[in-house]
């Protein structure tokens, strides 16, 4: 329902606990009436009696396991993958930990952090083809892609900041570089 929907909220969260308590007390009506149980409540006095009594002492507990239990679950990273033309031209990184990318004829100079430095890896691939692999890639030179998470801040006019980085910006990206 959230992935047809695209938002979630606390209407359509008590929405989705009807609908599992409603699927759930005809499941135990029918295993109530089989010749297991062989039951003598109609499906009334079943849900009045048993199940609605049920139903108040484990609401809470569902509540709160699916509101703590979330928590428990690991959160997948944004892992990077770039394959060159070449093929040992491979890099798995954050995509937090990428920097920027740097034209090098050829060639793409990646720059990404490792544990707080500065690494870099040189890749046979094009500027083009890794900006519309990664579109969240902001160009500011004809040569240089960033990460505009890592933006941190104006040297001067020309020139930006990023994490232990410095890159130039042209004149034709400066105004998409003022929106960040």
């Amino acid at each position: 329902m959230y992935l047809k929907l695209s938002r979630w909220n606390i209407s359509l969260e008590i929405v989705n606990l009807v609908f599992f308590y409603l699927i759930y007390l005809i499941g135990i009506y029918a295993y109530y009436k089989s010749p297991l149980i062989a039951g003598g409540y109609s499906f009334i006095e079943f849900t009045t009696i048993i199940f609605l009594k049920l139903a108040l002492i484990t609401a809470p507990v569902i509540i709160l396991a699916r509101k703590y239990l979330i928590k428990l679950i690991p959160i997948k990273e944004d892992i990077l993958i770039i394959k060159g033309d070449n093929k040992l031209d491979i890099l798995k990184i954050k995509k937090s930990d990428l920097i920027c990318v740097s034209n090098a004829q050829n060639y793409i100079e990646i720059f990404y952090t490792d544990n707080g430095q500065l690494k870099s890896k040189l890749i046979r691939y094009s500027l083009k083809k890794i900006q519309e692999d990664f579109d969240f890639l902001a160009q500011i030179h004809r040569s240089h892609l960033i990460n505009p998470s890592h933006f941190k801040s104006w040297k001067n006019t020309t020139t930006i900041l990023l994490t232990q980085k410095e890159l130039p910006v042209s004149k034709n990206y400066k105004a998409s570089i003022l929106t960040l």
